[in-house]
C-alpha cells in the first residue's frame, strides 16, 4: 500500500523535532579565551616553581665527595709532618701540608704567577717554580726578588677537631694550631687567596 504524502510529512516533522530535542540536551561548552590563558599561566607558573626548586636542591647538595679535589680531605694527625720538617704533598687534593712553628697550613700546589706546579727543593728549604723561577718559604710567603709571582701561595681552609671544640682557619688564612687534634679536615673547596708580595704575614 502506498504511503500518503500526509504521512510522510508527519514523519519528517517528527524527525525534525527529535533532532531539535537532541541538540537542546547537548550541554557541552567550549573553553573560553580567558580560561585558556588561565591554564597557560598556571602551567608556566608550575614549571617555573619546579625549576627553582631543582636549582635550590642542586646548590644545597654537596657537589664533591670527600677525598676528591673540591671537597674535604680528612687527615689523621699522626700522619702530619713534624714541626719545621719538609712539607708533604697531597696530589689528590692539590695541596701541600706545611707544619710550621706557627701552626698548620694547607698550601695550594699552583703557583700564583701563571698556574704552574711548583716543587719543594730540600737542599734550599723552599718551594721553587720551574717555569719562571718564583720561590716561596715553607709557609707560602713569596721571597722578594725571586721570580715574578705577585703574591704569596693560596691556602685552603682547615678545621681542626679537638676535645675542647673545633679550631678553624682565620679569614686571612693564618696557620692553625693542631695540638690535641683528633681530626684535621682540609676543605679544598674554600681557597683563601695569598696576600700580595710585601704584605704582613697572613695570621
Amino acid at each position: 500500500m502506498a504511503t500518503s504524502p500526509v504521512t510522510r510529512s508527519r514523519g519528517a516533522v517528527a524527525s525534525t523535532k527529535a533532532a531539535t530535542a537532541d541538540a537542546s540536551t547537548d550541554t557541552t561548552v567550549g573553553v573560553s579565551r580567558r580560561e585558556f590563558l588561565y591554564y597557560i599561566w598556571g602551567a608556566s607558573l608550575a614549571l617555573l616553581l619546579s625549576e627553582t626548586a631543582g636549582a635550590i636542591i642542586w646548590f644545597a647538595l654537596p657537589r664533591f665527595r670527600a677525598g676528591e679535589f673540591g671537597g674535604v680531605f680528612n687527615l689523621d694527625p699522626a700522619t702530619l709532618p713534624q714541626k719545621g720538617s719538609p712539607p708533604v704533598g697531597n696530589p689528590a687534593g692539590k695541596f701541600w701540608i706545611s707544619n710550621t712553628n706557627d701552626g698548620l697550613l694547607a698550601l695550594s700546589m699552583v703557583c700564583t704567577h701563571l698556574g704552574c706546579l711548583f716543587k719543594w727543593v730540600p737542599s734550599n728549604n723552599r718551594f721553587e717554580c720551574p717555569c719562571h723561577g718564583s720561590k716561596f718559604e715553607p709557609n707560602g710567603k713569596k721571597i722578594i726578588g725571586e721570580g715574578p709571582a705577585p703574591r704569596n701561595l693560596d691556602r685552603f681552609a682547615i678545621t681542626v677537631t679537638t676535645p675542647s671544640g673545633p679550631v678553624k682557619t682565620s679569614a686571612n688564612g693564618g696557620p692553625v694550631k693542631v695540638d690535641a687534634a683528633t681530626v684535621i679536615a682540609i676543605d679544598t673547596g674554600k681557597k683563601i687567596k695569598g696576600w700580595p708580595v710585601g704584605s704582613p704575614p697572613q695570621i
